[in-house]
């Protein structure tokens, strides 16, 4: 199956609070896009594997992506090596993206950045045709994404640009509240964490506001580039 977007997130969530706005905007459009996790959020505060994998899932549905995989990396201690490296690859090249989204390139959680550099590297040598893989047990031909866009996450990152989600952002909220165990809820007895707070609940919102203002629209999602955009004409540009 080839798709035209595959986007990676350390943890089942991280996409849907960095890009799930792009992903609804971009299906509508008639792209098709998918989702591969590298870890099972294993080491969350709250909920367990088995609860993520659940709603991991049920997030898929609402989002109405082609496909989701987990490549059940260790939640914290992946590191950017050639065996990661390799698993990685054989999804790009698996689906073939044009576009490839990951994480933030910094952020609080240490596995944001190391899964974005990972994510990266992988794109670059999953172009290079020595570098031989299968899966079962056919050889995969080299495929390198044309674009790699990094989404944000907690820091506020000054985005290179952003994409109008004006009219996808219900259906936004709507899957990231497909993980239940790990956002707010006033009635919960397990422990706190820095995402579990009403206030980062309620930051999803004006964050969007916020990026939309300053484009000129009702609500946005930023994301840094590697490298110059380019645009056929100036009229390309909003």
């Amino acid at each position: 199956m080839k798709l035209d977007i595959l986007a990676f997130g350390a943890h089942p969530d991280d996409v849907e609070l960095g890009c799930a706005g792009t992903i609804l905007k971009e299906i509508s459009l008639g792209k098709t896009v998918g989702i591969v996790d590298l870890t099972r959020g294993e080491l969350g505060t709250r909920g367990s594997a088995e609860i993520r994998d659940e709603e991991a899932n049920a997030a898929a549905k609402i989002l109405g992506v082609s496909v989701r995989e987990n490549l059940e990396m260790r939640d914290g201690f992946f590191v950017n090596d050639e065996k990661h490296q390799l698993e990685i690859i054989k999804m790009i090249r698996k689906y073939q993206p044009e576009i490839v989204l990951c994480n933030a390139i910094d952020d609080r959680h240490i596995d944001h950045g190391k899964g974005s550099k990972l994510v990266s590297d992988a794109c670059f040598l999953s172009g290079l045709r020595k570098i031989e893989t299968t899966v079962d047990g056919e050889g995969q031909a080299a495929w390198r994404p044309k674009l790699v866009y990094h989404y944000i996450q907690w820091k506020n990152i000054e985005p290179d640009f952003v994409v109008d989600i004006t009219g996808f952002t219900d259906k936004k909220i709507e899957s990231i509240l497909a993980y239940r165990s790990q956002f707010y809820d006033a009635n919960s007895k397990e422990p706190e964490s820095p995402i579990t707070s009403k206030n980062f609940l309620e930051s999803l919102n004006y964050r969007s506001r916020d990026l939309g203002r300053l484009v000129g629209v009702e609500f946005g999602e930023g994301f840094t580039v590697e490298r110059y955009l380019a645009v056929n004409s100036l009229g390309d540009l909003m």
